[in-house]
């Protein structure tokens, strides 16, 4: 039920809104959308999303080499975009890692 605006149960409690929630592919942890990148491929390139508006399938990672390199090793971008052969993942391993490391577990 919803008065003025505010999301209220049965009790008349105020409800907190629900996040969406993705899996990273790197580390197989799952997180908020916001707290991960997504990555889509283009014409065989993995390419960051941070905005989230480039078409076609998505896969989401945490911003940090460390998992970067999980999801190279498992090969788990081929997978997530159900593709064959090799990517080039040169522009995402640039973009993670210019970022400033966050902290992650």
């Amino acid at each position: 039920m919803t008065i003025r605006g505010v999301d209220l149960d049965v009790s008349g409690r105020t409800r907190g809104r629900s996040c969406p929630e993705r899996t990273c592919v790197g580390c197989r942890k799952r997180a908020a959308k916001h707290d991960l990148l997504r990555v889509t491929a283009v014409e065989g390139v993995c390419v960051p999303d941070p905005r989230g508006t480039l078409p076609g399938r998505g896969a989401h990672l945490h911003p940090e080499p460390g998992c970067l390199d999980l999801a190279l090793r498992r090969r788990a971008f081929l997978r997530a975009f159900r593709l064959q052969g090799t990517l080039d993942t040169a522009a995402l391993e640039r973009y993670v890692g210019a970022l400033p490391v966050a902290g992650h577990p």
